[in-house]
């Protein structure tokens, strides 16, 4: 049985880098800040999607880091998750290797499309897949959504890759979710606005601010005006495509306590939503009155779309909250969504 070349099964891709999928263009690193760049070596996301005929199971072969006694990354569960639709079909645990051969059973009954989520805290390279007893075929491609937030867009605290918020919604619409949310930073960095700007996008969703109140503290007016040319600059690369931008959910020991620059998060989530609604009204001049305002942006204000109990550690959703906020997300990108292609096809 001849390996596949993974390649035209793997979905949630921005870049490659020497065969590896990372999650900022590996030549545009330098502009970047080390967390952002660190965060981008996981392939948080990244799914193979196939359908099969015939196969009674699939074998992934994969390379992945081996976790030393004091990684913090150790204890996560290194689960191959395979979904049918919208439902989970089994779950199948090993071991992080150089490099190891995992089977996968398929239902006998159901040709698919079938998605397999890897494990993703060890950055696993899937490097071939193969049918046993049938034939596999790449899924068809779906249009393609860049999502670019935080640590709640990559999913911290979600039990499993399928749950984080990004992914559930991208099932929903039936979108090819690519999950660009890095942990610790997302604070409107410009280079990020511009790699967003150069990739393939059929829609856009924004979400971030929530490290603007502590880390690297943003004031009110700051923030604001990055919102803006934060926008502004992905515009140059997307001037028509649909784009969302989720205001910071609720965070209980931010929402009234001022950061360092004085600004609460409840002031500075006022900031962003100002600065979008100002450009829907007025486009990129800033209420010049002479520019059509922007009619592809949207806004989601993200104070009530989880509450207190929905959170698991009083900043992060927990699953109940991540499929709360994948709801509302999904409620808010459906209606951009009737006329368009996969821009890929």
């Amino acid at each position: 049985m001849t390996w596949l070349d993974p390649g035209p099964f793997l979905r949630g891709v921005a870049w490659l880098d020497n065969g590896r999928a990372v999650r900022a263009d590996p030549a545009d690193l330098a502009r970047l800040p080390w967390d952002t760049a660190e965060r981008a070596e996981l392939p948080i996301g990244v799914r193979l999607e196939f359908t099969a005929r015939g196969a009674d199971a699939v074998e992934i072969r994969y390379r992945a880091a081996v976790p030393g006694p004091t990684d913090a990354l150790r204890d996560l569960a290194h689960c191959f998750a395979l979904w049918e639709g919208g439902h989970c079909v089994s779950e199948t645990f090993t071991e992080p290797a150089e490099e190891a051969v995992v089977p996968i059973s398929l239902p006998g009954s159901c040709q698919g499309p079938f998605t397999i989520y890897p494990p993703e805290g060890q950055s696993p390279v899937i490097v071939g897949l193969r049918a046993l007893g049938g034939s596999l075929a790449p899924a068809a491609l779906q249009p393609r959504w860049l999502v670019h937030g935080d640590s709640i867009t990559e999913g911290w605290w979600s039990t499993r890759p399928a749950h984080s918020w990004p992914a559930v919604a991208g099932r929903a619409l039936g979108l090819d979710t690519v999950n660009l949310g890095h942990a610790g930073a997302a604070r409107g960095e410009l280079p990020t606005a511009q790699q967003l700007a150069a990739l393939p996008a059929d829609v856009i969703t924004l979400a971030f601010g929530t490290n603007c109140w502590t880390g690297i503290p943003c004031s009110a007016p700051l923030l604001y005006e990055t919102t803006r040319a934060f926008i502004a600059l992905v515009r140059q690369g997307h001037p028509d495509t649909p784009l969302l931008l989720v205001s910071p959910v609720l965070r209980p020991d931010a929402e009234q306590t001022p950061n360092p620059l004085g600004a609460t998060l409840a002031e500075l989530r006022t900031a962003m939503e100002k600065a979008v609604r100002d450009r829907m009204r007025d486009g990129a001049g800033g209420g010049s009155g002479q520019e059509v305002g922007d009619k592809r942006l949207a806004l989601l204000p993200g104070r009530d779309l989880i509450g207190p109990d929905q959170l698991a550690d009083g900043v992060h959703p927990n699953d109940e909250g991540h499929a709360a906020l994948a709801a509302a997300v999904a409620g808010a990108l459906r209606p951009a969504l009737s006329s368009i292609r996969p821009s890929g096809a």
